[in-house]
Protein backbone atom coordinates (compact mmCIF):
# COMPACT_ATOMS: atom_id res chain seq x y z
CA UNK A 1 0.00 0.00 0.00
CA UNK A 2 1.51 2.88 -0.82
CA UNK A 3 1.65 5.99 1.70
CA UNK A 4 -0.86 8.95 1.02
CA UNK A 5 -1.48 10.97 4.59
CA UNK A 6 0.13 12.18 7.16
CA UNK A 7 -0.32 10.94 11.23
CA UNK A 8 1.14 13.61 13.35
CA UNK A 9 1.44 12.13 16.75
CA UNK A 10 2.51 14.21 20.12
CA UNK A 11 4.23 12.51 23.25
CA UNK A 12 5.28 13.87 26.69
CA UNK A 13 8.37 12.66 28.91
CA UNK A 14 6.77 12.98 32.36
CA UNK A 15 9.72 12.78 35.16
CA UNK A 16 8.63 12.29 38.72
CA UNK A 17 11.12 12.96 41.50
CA UNK A 18 12.84 9.86 42.07
CA UNK A 19 14.28 9.70 38.58
CA UNK A 20 11.33 7.84 36.97
CA UNK A 21 9.36 7.98 33.59
CA UNK A 22 6.09 7.64 33.08
CA UNK A 23 5.12 4.88 30.55
CA UNK A 24 1.90 3.88 29.22
CA UNK A 25 0.73 -0.09 28.81
CA UNK A 26 -2.14 -0.24 26.14
CA UNK A 27 -3.83 -2.60 24.22
CA UNK A 28 -5.85 -1.71 21.43
CA UNK A 29 -6.52 -3.11 17.43
CA UNK A 30 -5.81 -6.54 19.27
CA UNK A 31 -2.25 -6.03 20.22
CA UNK A 32 -0.29 -4.63 23.26
CA UNK A 33 2.14 -2.18 23.55
CA UNK A 34 4.02 0.12 25.85
CA UNK A 35 4.60 3.26 24.79
CA UNK A 36 5.12 7.50 26.05
CA UNK A 37 1.69 8.86 27.15
CA UNK A 38 0.11 10.66 24.18
CA UNK A 39 -1.41 10.25 20.73
CA UNK A 40 -2.70 11.86 17.36
CA UNK A 41 -2.93 15.55 16.74
CA UNK A 42 -6.58 16.37 15.97
CA UNK A 43 -7.13 18.84 13.24
CA UNK A 44 -7.84 22.44 14.54
CA UNK A 45 -4.94 21.79 17.29
CA UNK A 46 -1.38 23.06 17.77
CA UNK A 47 1.21 20.61 19.65
CA UNK A 48 0.92 21.89 23.01
CA UNK A 49 -2.26 21.93 22.94
CA UNK A 50 -2.59 18.32 21.60
CA UNK A 51 -0.41 17.31 24.05
CA UNK A 52 -2.53 18.85 26.87
CA UNK A 53 -5.60 17.40 25.90
CA UNK A 54 -4.32 13.57 25.56
CA UNK A 55 -3.04 14.13 29.32
CA UNK A 56 -6.32 15.02 30.48
CA UNK A 57 -7.90 12.69 28.52
CA UNK A 58 -5.89 9.59 29.32
CA UNK A 59 -4.67 10.65 33.25
CA UNK A 60 -7.06 13.61 33.71
CA UNK A 61 -3.93 15.85 34.40
CA UNK A 62 -2.93 19.04 33.44
CA UNK A 63 0.43 20.10 32.92
CA UNK A 64 2.96 21.82 31.54
CA UNK A 65 4.59 21.75 27.96
CA UNK A 66 8.77 22.23 27.76
CA UNK A 67 10.80 21.87 25.53
CA UNK A 68 10.90 19.98 22.69
CA UNK A 69 13.00 16.60 23.42
CA UNK A 70 12.65 14.99 19.73
CA UNK A 71 11.13 14.50 16.87
CA UNK A 72 11.57 11.77 13.96
CA UNK A 73 13.40 13.01 11.34
CA UNK A 74 12.72 9.38 8.88
CA UNK A 75 10.23 7.94 7.73
CA UNK A 76 8.00 5.62 10.02
CA UNK A 77 4.67 4.24 8.50
CA UNK A 78 2.33 3.37 11.10
CA UNK A 79 1.76 0.05 12.41
CA UNK A 80 -1.76 -0.16 12.53
CA UNK A 81 -1.90 1.84 8.90
CA UNK A 82 0.70 1.79 6.44
CA UNK A 83 -1.03 4.18 4.42
CA UNK A 84 0.00 6.44 7.24
CA UNK A 85 3.34 7.96 7.60
CA UNK A 86 3.93 9.22 10.95
CA UNK A 87 5.79 12.29 12.49
CA UNK A 88 6.34 12.01 16.11
CA UNK A 89 6.93 14.62 18.55
CA UNK A 90 8.39 14.22 22.37
CA UNK A 91 8.12 16.76 24.70
CA UNK A 92 9.13 17.20 28.33
CA UNK A 93 6.45 18.08 30.62
CA UNK A 94 5.68 18.82 34.40
CA UNK A 95 2.72 18.37 36.01
CA UNK A 96 2.06 19.13 40.06
CA UNK A 97 -0.02 17.05 40.88
CA UNK A 98 1.89 13.88 39.13
CA UNK A 99 1.26 12.03 42.55
CA UNK A 100 -2.03 10.93 41.68
CA UNK A 101 -1.80 8.91 39.25
CA UNK A 102 -2.41 5.22 39.66
CA UNK A 103 0.69 3.32 39.62
CA UNK A 104 0.37 0.42 37.21
CA UNK A 105 2.67 -2.46 38.82
CA UNK A 106 3.11 -5.41 36.58
CA UNK A 107 5.23 -5.21 33.70
CA UNK A 108 3.50 -8.03 32.00
CA UNK A 109 1.39 -6.95 28.57
CA UNK A 110 -2.39 -5.64 28.76
CA UNK A 111 -4.84 -7.98 27.78
CA UNK A 112 -7.72 -6.40 27.36
CA UNK A 113 -8.78 -3.24 25.46
CA UNK A 114 -7.87 -0.16 27.78
CA UNK A 115 -4.67 1.78 29.10
CA UNK A 116 -2.65 1.84 32.26
CA UNK A 117 0.54 3.73 33.28
CA UNK A 118 3.45 3.42 35.21
CA UNK A 119 6.83 4.82 36.19
CA UNK A 120 10.04 3.24 35.31
CA UNK A 121 13.53 4.26 36.81
CA UNK A 122 14.85 6.47 34.04
CA UNK A 123 18.80 4.75 34.40
CA UNK A 124 16.69 1.32 33.57
CA UNK A 125 14.92 2.58 30.49
CA UNK A 126 16.00 0.15 27.64
CA UNK A 127 14.80 0.76 24.23
CA UNK A 128 13.96 -3.10 24.02
CA UNK A 129 10.59 -2.14 26.31
CA UNK A 130 8.93 0.10 24.09
CA UNK A 131 7.22 -1.11 21.31
CA UNK A 132 7.29 1.28 18.24
CA UNK A 133 10.53 2.43 16.45
CA UNK A 134 10.36 5.60 17.37
CA UNK A 135 9.45 5.23 21.02
CA UNK A 136 12.40 3.39 21.14
CA UNK A 137 14.97 5.82 20.02
CA UNK A 138 12.99 8.21 22.42
CA UNK A 139 13.81 5.55 24.92
CA UNK A 140 17.62 5.40 24.37
CA UNK A 141 18.20 8.82 23.77
CA UNK A 142 16.26 9.63 27.74
CA UNK A 143 18.56 7.11 28.87
CA UNK A 144 21.37 8.88 27.45
CA UNK A 145 20.93 12.07 28.68
CA UNK A 146 20.23 10.86 32.28
CA UNK A 147 23.50 8.99 32.51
Amino acid sequence: MAITKFNIRVYGILINDKQEVLISDEHRFKTAFTKFPGGGLEFGEGLADGLKREFREELNLEIEVGELFYVNDFLQTSKFDDSYQLISFYYLVNCADYKSIKNRTSNSPLTADGEEFRWFPIEKLRKEMMTFPIDKLVAEKLGKANQ
